[in-house]
């Protein structure tokens, strides 16, 4: 296959998905967490915008370096709090979205950035916080709940990095594009 053709399958590819999300409400998975193990497992994935930062996570994390991970626990045990602190914290759902094409954006331009690590694990934590945040106020289940969320988390992370070390600086740039333009449409989505 071409360059081009394989660059055409993409963008299409990414259209298509772009259009589905229209009429997806940003993360379907909240408020339906119970305590099963199997719904633990399949919490991340049905929530677009988690599965979204997740496999952001991992491009992160093959971009500028593992040491990224240790900001998204710090924002993890960061939402834990907060959640825990506060009742209800305003526009959770667009604040989510907005994280993944936030971390999008600062991947793209990341590189060329004297500070990226900084900035990019910045805004990884606070991505982070805010989905956690989200996991809490949902009522996440018990902790065989949280053991399948856990594992779900883990695994896309782990191979969203082997998959994104393999990429060069064009391919990588081009899949940021991707994470900052799906969370600008899971944003635009309930408008």
């Amino acid at each position: 296959m071409t360059t081009h053709s394989s660059r055409s399958l993409l963008l299409n590819a990414v259209a298509g998905f772009s259009v589905s999300l229209l009429s997806a409400l940003p993360a379907a998975a909240h408020g339906s967490a119970n305590s099963s193990l199997i719904n633990g497992v399949l919490h991340p994935l049905l929530g677009i915008d988690h599965l979204l930062l997740l496999l952001g996570c991992g491009l992160a994390a093959a971009q500028l370096g593992p040491v990224l991970l240790i900001w998204a626990m710090a924002g993890v045990l960061l939402g834990h709090g907060l959640a825990l602190a506060t009742a209800t914290i305003p526009a959770m759902e667009l604040l989510a979205a907005l994280s993944v094409a936030a971390l999008g954006a600062s991947l793209l331009i990341g590189h060329r950035h004297n500070h990226a690590l900084q900035m990019v694990g910045s805004l990884l934590g606070m991505a982070a916080a805010v989905h956690t945040a989200l996991h809490i106020q949902a009522g996440a289940g018990s902790a065989i709940w949280g053991l399948g969320t856990l594992l779900t988390t883990a695994t896309s992370v782990g191979l969203s990095f082997v998959v994104a070390r393999r990429l060069n600086q064009a391919q990588a740039s081009i899949c940021a594009a991707v994470l900052m333009l799906l969370g600008v449409t899971l944003a635009l989505a309930p408008l």
